[in-house]
């Protein structure tokens, strides 16, 4: 039985399982999912994923929500000679990988469900100073975390890098990074030049930014 993804595009979580696939160059059956019409609120989709989100992987009788837990069992199951570098067995390298997919889940992600949230909820048409301060500082505390190394988790690609890609290129298009974070920059643009990002992510962040830039001034 084939894997199985439920997706939407434009999502920043489905898109590092997307990039993570694309990396693993793995046959994934894809199934969008249309939550305008509710189709994560059907009954058959809850029972699976009580959360009502996506990403949501199967792998047979396996199922799993969370795109940093996806990512990671991919990686961990079906990475081959890929898993040694991108999530690798020595607990002190992966504890960071794991702070740094921490980091994207607590503080990068967030920031755009709340901006998403206010343009569907509330309707604003432009940032707070305070949406675009907190922004800011995400950018700053990754830019600090890549004064130190060269990606976000060591000095080699890692899924810390694929997770906090998928947000920062989503913040970007609202928040674009400024000069000053040389860092951020400089590994955002060496990402974006990867086959794998282009293949997995571009698609869904035209959308995202289309319909971002659609709602606000």
């Amino acid at each position: 039985m084939p894997l199985k993804l439920y997706k939407i595009d434009a999502s920043p979580p489905v898109r590092a399982v997307l990039m993570t696939t694309e990396i693993l160059k793995l046959n994934i059956e894809l199934q969008e999912l249309n939550i305008f019409n509710g189709e994560n609120y059907t009954p058959e989709y809850l029972e699976k994923n009580p959360l009502h989100c996506v990403p949501l992987l199967e792998d047979g009788d396996f199922i799993l929500s969370d795109s940093h837990a996806i990512i990671t069992y991919l990686v961990s199951k079906y990475g081959a000679d890929k898993r040694a570098t991108l999530y690798p067995n020595e607990l002190s390298v992966r504890a960071v990988i794991d702070s740094r997919m921490y980091f994207d889940t607590s503080i990068l992600f967030p920031n755009i469900r709340g901006i998403v949230k206010a343009i569907l909820v509330q309707g604003i048409k432009e940032l707070s100073p305070q949406q675009v301060e907190d922004v800011n500082a995400a950018y700053d505390v990754l830019d600090k975390y890549l004064q130190k190394t060269k990606f976000v988790a060591g000095d080699h690609l890692t899924v810390a890098d694929v997770s906090c890609v998928a947000s920062i290129s989503s913040l970007a298009a609202i928040v674009p990074v400024d000069d000053k974070y040389e860092k951020l920059k400089a590994w955002f643009s060496s990402l974006q030049e990867q086959e794998w990002y282009q293949k997995g992510n571009l698609t869904g962040l035209a959308l995202f930014e289309g319909f971002v830039k659609s709602k606000l001034n």
